[in-house]
């Protein structure tokens, strides 16, 4: 068993490494000042400093990193996941800077995998050159979308058109102007078997009857400087055929596809943002007195600091896993842990950002430090691609299944 990165992965790493300390960390503060003072406060792609940061990682050969094949780097999983790690550490600012952010890069593997050609021309192109945004338009407020067959916005054929009715929440990155098209999940087909009423459709932003309602908040923190999430409303939206993606009825096959590298890029960046937690924890306990002693020679903080580290490694291990699992048994044979990682992942990171804040005191919740919008980010990933206890329920049929298979051959 090799532990060790291979040569390419080592060599991006150092790369990526240098890169961060370099620019992106510097230009964390310059982000934000920019950010507030754009006209239009969602639009957070078009600071300046981002477009910095984009030109240096393309020289460096770090752009599409996450996109495999020839529209990407070509990374397996398990070469991307300790790229996408580092990316981690500053989450609001690395991941676009590499043109590796989410829900980007789940529409550019949608688009790259099941795509016509005319298709990748008009919106896969510009998506791999960073020139537009895009987002994913699949959640409901009036269904229970943990089961994603209960999507009830309709895509109606007419003629050479489908037409869309329904209503989206929490639509990541919507609020951003520049986000152009939506990828839009829908029912074509109620009365069709259980999984293939749903399909897949491009939807562009400027498309009349498509109505962006409001941004949504997460703990009082709006995401501006990610794009937002957004409330939609789609009132007989009238789209052309051919953009339709895939066939009527692949809809639910192509979210599986989709989501099962989100969720493992989502676990990869998550140990990056408790790694900079521990890296801020230490310092904090370093520098700070209380009853005659640093912090850091309290016992129940040196029993904090042990335990992430701990738990730290263990979610890495498992993740590294699970990218090659992926890699080398496909999505379908990682299934089982790429499930036991996305329940893993955001409640080890919150469990570390929680003795991060409480370490920092009333300083961990304020504006001051990255650690409560990290906490807040952090939390919905325990209902972003699937809620814990639906993966928890599948693992444990799962399980299940695996040792009575076990005894029936003894």
């Amino acid at each position: 068993m090799e532990f060790a990165f291979d040569s390419r992965t080592a060599r991006l790493r150092t790369e990526l490494l240098d890169f961060m300390d370099t620019h992106v960390y510097p230009a964390e503060a310059k982000f934000a000042e920019q950010l507030a003072g754009l006209t239009d406060r969602w639009a957070w792609d078009s600071a300046p400093v981002l477009a910095d940061l984009r030109a240096e990682a393309r020289r460096r050969g770090l752009w599409n990193l996450f996109l495999p094949g020839a529209h990407g780097a070509g990374l397996t999983n398990l070469q991307y996941a300790p790229l996408a790690e580092i990316t981690g550490r500053a989450l609001h600012l690395a991941p676009p800077a590499l043109n590796c952010a989410a829900p980007d890069t789940g529409n550019m593997e949608v688009l790259a995998q099941f795509g016509t050609a005319e298709q990748k021309q008009q919106w896969l192109t510009p998506l791999l050159d960073g020139r537009i945004r895009s987002a994913f338009a699949m959640t409901e407020p009036d269904v229970a979308s943990s089961d994603a067959t209960n999507i009830a916005t309709r895509i109606e054929r007419d003629g050479d058109e489908y037409v869309l009715n329904g209503r989206k929440w929490w639509i990541t990155g919507a609020m951003n102007p520049n986000c152009r098209v939506f990828v839009v999940m829908g029912k074509t087909d109620p009365d069709a078997d259980r999984h293939r009423q749903q399909s897949m459709i491009l939807v562009p932003r400027d498309t009349p009857g498509l109505v962006v309602e409001r941004g949504m908040e997460v703990f009082g923190y709006d995401d501006h400087d990610h794009g937002g999430h957004a409330q939609l409303t789609f009132t007989d939206v009238r789209v052309p055929a051919a953009n339709l993606i895939a066939g009527e009825g692949d809809g639910f096959a192509i979210a599986q596809a989709r989501l099962g590298p989100g969720r493992i890029h989502h676990c990869m960046r998550a140990i990056g943002v408790a790694e900079r937690a521990v890296e801020l924890m230490c310092a904090r306990a370093e520098e700070r007195v209380a009853f005659g002693k640093p912090l850091a020679r309290q016992g129940v903080v040196q029993d904090w600091i042990a335990e992430s580290r701990v738990k730290l490694e263990q979610l890495r291990l498992l993740v590294l896993k699970t990218a090659w699992l992926m890699d080398t048994v496909g999505n379908k044979g990682a299934h089982t842990e790429i499930q036991a990682i996305k329940i893993a992942a955001p409640r080890t990171v919150q469990w570390i950002l929680d003795k991060a804040i409480q370490l920092h005191g009333a300083g961990g919740l304020s504006q001051d430090f990255p650690l409560a919008a990290a906490y807040a980010g952090i939390r919905t990933l325990r209902f972003a691609d699937g809620p814990d206890e639906v993966h928890k329920n599948s693992l444990a049929r799962a399980e299940i299944r695996r040792q009575a298979d076990k005894r029936g051959r003894r």
